[in-house]
């Protein structure tokens, strides 16, 4: 596996996770009032990283010395369940995170992950940012996040060791899933063997053979340089992985209506600056997938893909209230 980026002039990585926890990442003025500590799992050049050296530019230029952002790259400080854990016990400040992983507090953020629901990216982007956006961010905050944005990783894709066109060709087949319910449900139906394994743990499960396939965005394909041990990107488009922006609640409570105000500003700016960047890097991502012996397979029976996928909806539909709700999602826009 290639070896991860240098860490550019904003960055420092210290030798474990308590120091990486205690000690600034960010040269920023001492006078700095809140310390912030955020976790990226990708490196400094990617956009999940690339958002929050934003948000801290932006907020030392409109509030110079009131934050010293601590930015944690490389998956550092854990995998996306082990931050948000963190974050709600205080010991991280801020992250990026699938709505997959915090179903886990919130079942009803599943519903942004039904296979085959959203058309693109401006489908779920009309959805989060209304009536439903809104009901599911007040839930995030009951659990312990203040989400002041949602965010568009892109389409997820099958992975495979070797091509796989139709879905009949899942059956009896080891695949890594997201650790959801939803997405459980989901790659079962199709005749798979779901194992769930933390993102950062992946690659070596692969490597081993303990699972043979995943899905994933490009983006993270080449960002955690899987096309290395799953060479065959399949062009589901499966489902519309959905994100936020988060910060810890206790930390966010604590900060006063200013400063709140303007961050959550530099927050919901920063959003958008990352889709666009989730775009321009799918395209790079892909580039370097080739290079390194990915190969893209058309899907073939998609028609079969969809009928497979559509019992997860009637499934779910109770934890994420109700089919109405669901068929309101598919009529929005």
């Amino acid at each position: 596996m290639s070896a991860p980026a240098r860490p550019d002039r904003r960055t420092f990585l210290g030798t474990g996770a308590a120091g990486l926890l205690a000690a600034p990442m960010l040269a920023r003025p001492a006078r700095a009032q809140q310390s912030v500590t955020v976790a990226s799992l990708l490196a400094a050049d990617k956009p999940e990283t690339l958002i929050w050296t934003r948000i801290a530019d932006r907020m030392e230029e409109r509030m110079p010395g009131a934050f010293a952002f601590n930015i944690v790259p490389n998956a550092a400080l854990g995998g996306e369940r082990e931050v948000a854990q963190n974050a709600r016990l205080g010991a991280v400040q801020g992250s990026l995170s699938t709505v997959s992983v915090m179903s886990a507090w919130v079942p009803e953020t599943q519903i942004l992950d039904l296979p085959f629901l959203f058309r693109d990216a401006a489908h779920l982007k009309a959805v989060t940012g209304g009536e439903i956006g809104e009901a599911l961010r007040a839930r995030l905050r009951d659990a312990g996040f203040v989400a002041p944005s949602f965010i568009d990783y892109g389409a997820r894709q099958l992975l495979s060791k070797s091509p796989i066109r139709r879905p009949s060709e899942l059956r009896g087949l080891n695949m890594r899933v997201i650790q959801s319910p939803l997405h459980t449900t989901l790659w079962s139906g199709y005749g798979a063997i779901p194992t769930g394994i933390p993102i950062v743990e992946v690659y070596n499960a692969l490597e081993t053979g303990v699972v043979d396939a995943m899905d994933l965005t490009k983006s993270a394909y080449a960002g955690f340089n899987l096309y290395e041990v799953v060479p065959d990107l399949t062009e589901t488009s499966h489902i519309r992985a959905a994100g936020i922006v988060y910060f810890s609640r206790a930390f966010w409570d604590g900060l006063d209506a200013e400063h709140r105000e303007v961050l959550g500003e530099e927050v919901r700016a920063a959003a958008g600056y990352f889709d666009a960047l989730i775009v321009r890097d799918e395209v790079r991502a892909m580039e370097e997938a080739r290079a390194g012996g990915g190969v893209v397979v058309e899907p073939e029976e998609m028609e079969a893909w969809i009928a497979g996928a559509r019992p997860v909806w009637e499934e779910m539909a109770e934890s994420v209230g109700g089919m109405d709700r669901i068929e309101a999602i598919r009529e929005t826009g």
